[in-house]
């Protein structure tokens, strides 16, 4: 919280109010309850219409705001804090730093008085932020665009000093500048991603079993992923593990990531698919060695499958290619 009064001043500005004016202002910047109300619920309670709410509140705004310029000391102190996050800050952020839990309200109540710093709307792209100027703004839309960048052509989380990079801006402001986005999200390990990307917002049991894997680097038996998963089922974990195409079967029971390389299909796609990769016919133990490293099977079950003359084809000297089904 800053070193300011904020009931005092509060107090102090309301002072000069008749009494229904000054019961519109605390209802409608919530300084007594914390909670804001709309212009239609407090016409209704008084039995006036919202525009004749709208004018009291215009009215009581235009009187205090010519005494408000006795309270420099309040703007300094605000335009303080905001010049330490880059002159930008997140609305929630911003109303906790400067009121704590008690003062929110009163917060808003004097920045929006002051008219001192801009008051950003949120939209598809941006959370409701507060500013000291537009060079601020530009700033920070500047730095979150550059960061979206940086984020799409990495295609993996990135932590906050990766994203500054060489730019020079400091932690505490990157931040700041960072929590007015909607399209960058934080998660759990404080590590930065898009926020569709199922590593900071997880939609469901598929995207928790993808991280699990993720995590854990290797393939898991689908037992192994639903004990990993507080809550889950076991049949669930494997229903999802069957439909998702980002998991790859490899053995009984034992899924894969395909990002990580894993072929998809039954043993006979994975044969065709490492001959048709090669330029030239490939020996049986070549096969052999590729083949174990996409699947957990037995080598006698590559065989049975190699030796399949409908797919595979044998030449003289034990070299495998593939046969044209259409043909064969």
């Amino acid at each position: 919280m800053v070193n300011v009064n904020f009931k005092q001043v509060c107090d102090e500005l309301l002072s000069q109010l008749p009494a229904k004016q000054r019961e519109v202002i605390e209802r409608r910047f919530g300084l007594k309850t914390g909670h804001r109300e709309t212009l239609e619920a407090i016409g209704k309670s008084r039995n006036i219409c919202r525009e004749r709410v709208r004018q009291i509140e215009k009215a009581s705004l235009a009187k205090m705001k010519k005494k408000i310029s006795n309270y420099k000391e309040v703007s300094k102190a605000f335009a303080k804090h905001l010049k330490n996050f880059g002159g930008v800050r997140e609305e929630n952020a911003l109303l906790q730093d400067l009121g704590g839990e008690n003062f929110k309200a009163h917060a808003y109540f004097l920045l929006t008085l002051l008219g001192d710093f801009t008051r950003t709307a949120g939209d598809d792209d941006f959370n409701c932020f507060w500013a000291l100027d537009r060079e601020s703004i530009d700033a920070a839309r500047n730095f979150v665009s550059a960061s979206v960048a940086k984020l799409e052509e990495k295609k993996q989380l990135a932590s906050i000093r990766e994203l500054v990079g060489l730019s020079g801006i400091k932690k505490p402001v990157a931040e700041s500048y960072l929590a007015i986005s909607k399209k960058i999200q934080k998660n759990k390990e404080d590590l930065y991603g898009l926020r569709e990307w199922p590593e900071v917002n997880p939609k469901g049991i598929k995207d928790k079993i993808y991280l699990l894997l993720k995590k854990a680097g290797e393939p898991l038996h689908f037992i192994d992923v639903a004990r990993g998963i507080e809550g889950s089922l076991v049949q669930t974990v494997h229903n999802e593990l069957i439909r998702d195409p980002r998991f790859v079967l490899i053995g009984r029971g034992i899924y894969a990531l395909k990002n990580w390389g894993y072929i998809e299909g039954d043993v006979k796609d994975v044969i065709s698919n490492i001959i048709g990769s090669e330029s030239r016919p490939l020996t049986k133990q070549e096969i052999l060695d590729r083949v174990m490293k996409q699947r957990h099977i037995k080598e006698n079950t590559v065989l049975m499958n190699l030796s399949n003359k409908r797919y595979f084809s044998r030449d003289d000297q034990g070299r495998y290619t593939r046969v044209n089904v259409q043909e064969a």
